[in-house]
């Protein structure tokens, strides 16, 4: 097949920030090592890319939430150090398991009567200890179907991690009674915001993911946290428009004055939505206002600060991840995982 032209969007990861943002977690762990959630093709930044960044980096404990997501991790790493936080919903997820070598995480009582039925083996057990989603209730793991497990990492996830609340400590209070419940080889407890809490939610494993990819739960990691990914778009179309001229859907900017300006093809079907509105793009340190709404595959920039820019040249979109969350009211979990296919 003929070769596809080079695209007009670039997402570019930065994989030195990358490892040196896992680096700085494993230490942030203390005696902890930290692990590192790569659910949602790590965060929509790309399995390929960061799996190997980050085995290679020293991580060697990897958590995904759906069984698909398991062959592109087992690619790079070995299929023991790989865990499914959903765990089996089916026989076949448990036979799935049970012949690739992933651990399931077992969520609930019917999942460890299932794992069990199916022939059992390392698995990893959750214990919901306050955030009522997925997990066994501390008064469950007295079961014999629960004992009967062979549990390799004993789990459970903090609500609230990136506030200052009382409901982190009942949380903390609550694994660690459940800790002399059931024998287990290792306990974690902490996220990317829990890591910061300090060393009594660390334990022996953290499970890092936002802030792997540059997000900042909480303020005790800015200026530990990199940024990794750089959304960069070429002009495909400059112009002069003249006063009076309206820009984009519902024309709700109008030109003051002749203006030179810039189309990028970048749009809410790229994960770039219309809270970006009122935001800018840069070309070096110059600001690039976004003129008018963003729409499905356009955006509109004001070229006044860079005049000289044309055709095929490159803006890129500022995605320091909390800067990003103040600027479009967006979360930056959502800011990360929403990031479409159509870069290159």
């Amino acid at each position: 097949m003929t070769q596809l032209p080079l695209p007009s969007l670039l997402l570019i990861i930065d994989n030195q920030a990358l490892a040196d943002n896992w680096l700085a977690l494993d230490r942030m762990s203390g005696t902890a090592r930290a692990g590192a959630a790569v659910k949602a093709d790590c965060y929509g930044l790309g399995v390929d890319r960061c799996v190997p960044v980050l085995w290679q980096a020293g991580c060697r404990d990897f958590f995904v939430a759906h069984w698909s997501e398991v062959p592109g991790v087992i690619a790079h790493v070995p299929a023991n150090r790989v865990a499914v936080l959903h765990g089996p919903q089916t026989p076949e997820d448990a036979a799935f398991a049970r012949e690739t070598g992933v651990r399931p995480v077992i969520d609930s009582l019917r999942q460890a009567r299932l794992w069990g039925e199916a022939g059992g083996g390392p698995c990893d057990l959750m214990i919901d200890s306050g955030i009522n989603r997925l997990g066994i209730a501390p008064e469950e793991l007295a079961d014999p179907a629960v004992q009967a497990l062979d549990v390799h990492t004993l789990l459970s996830h903090l609500a609230c991690a990136d506030e200052d609340v009382s409901m982190n400590a009942r949380q903390l209070a609550v694994f660690r009674e459940c800790l002399p419940a059931i024998a287990h080889r290792q306990a974690s407890l902490a996220n990317s915001a829990g890591i910061a809490l300090g060393s009594d939610y660390a334990f022996d494993l953290t499970r890092p993911g936002l802030a792997l990819y540059g997000g900042v739960p909480r303020p005790e990691l800015a200026g530990r946290i990199a940024q990794v990914a750089f959304p960069k778009a070429a002009l495909i179309q400059t112009r002069t428009i003249g006063a009076g001229a309206s820009v984009g859907y519902n024309a709700t900017f109008t030109a003051p004055a002749d203006m030179r300006i810039g189309v990028v093809s970048l749009g809410y079907a790229d994960g770039i939505l219309r809270s970006w509105a009122g935001a800018h793009f840069l070309h070096g340190e110059r600001k690039l206002p976004i003129l008018g709404k963003v729409s499905m595959d356009m955006i509109v920039i004001d070229l006044a600060a860079a005049p000289e820019l044309s055709d095929g040249d490159w803006v890129e979109l500022p995605y320091h991840l909390p800067d990003a969350a103040q600027q479009t009211t967006l979360s930056q979990y959502e800011l990360l995982t929403i990031l479409g296919n159509r870069f290159g």
